[in-house]
């Protein structure tokens, strides 16, 4: 799901999301009252009659998140947490943001964003899609280099971006470098895949050479 700090970020399915800001007052107390309530059954039965998708649940200090994978799915959530704190005279001020695969963040949808944050908004989207060329050094055992950078290459592809193997005598034999040229966002999303690819084949040699023959 899509989350920024408050949680992980490992799934594309949440991609709704309320924001409750609590304010001032006895954060941690009227966190657990609103978790609590959330959790009773006949609430939680309210909202899955309203819409049938799951509903993620989280908070950061004064701040209460809920996810969910449509925008009906997250009001019926909304409704249910206006609810709680209409019992409780609960004062909050909330926000809803959907996840925008281009930008890689959160963008506010409701209340609608101001004049300032459109115009940062659109500052983000140019720099996004600035061109950028970087080139990056990742460590992969010397069986399996082919494999690495073919993978990379082909990932690079799908993302329409240039892809370069950097040969430079002062690399070592476990080391791959790439040069990479395109849009800004299209080189940060391949940079992560190259850092993720790179973890995975250290895991899945250290698990060879630390099994039995």
């Amino acid at each position: 799901m899509h989350m920024a700090s408050d949680t992980s970020n490992d799934s594309a399915e949440q991609d709704w999301r309320l924001q409750v800001d609590l304010g001032a007052g006895e954060h941690r107390s009227t966190l657990e009252t609103i978790l609590e309530r959330l959790g009773r059954p006949t609430i939680v039965k309210e909202v899955q009659a309203s819409a049938p998708h799951d509903v993620v649940i989280t908070h950061d200090g004064k701040l209460l998140f809920a996810y969910a994978a449509d925008q009906a799915t997250l009001n019926a959530a909304r409704s249910a947490i206006e609810g709680v704190l209409r019992e409780d005279s609960i004062q909050a001020s909330m926000r809803v943001s959907h996840w925008d695969d281009q930008l890689d963040q959160w963008l506010q949808t409701d209340p609608p964003p101001s004049g300032a944050d459109l115009q940062a908004r659109q500052a983000a989207e140019r720099d996004a899609e600035a061109p950028d060329s970087r080139t990056l050094v990742a460590s992969v055992g010397r069986e399996i280099r082919a494999e690495f950078e073919q993978s990379l290459r082909n990932y690079a592809g799908e993302l329409g971006v240039q892809c370069e193997i950097v040969e430079h005598p002062h690399l070592l034999t476990t080391q791959v470098a790439f040069t990479v040229t395109g849009p800004k966002r299209r080189l940060d999303e391949f940079t992560r895949a190259l850092k993720a690819e790179e973890r995975a084949t250290i895991r899945t040699e250290t698990a060879v050479m630390g099994s039995p023959l």
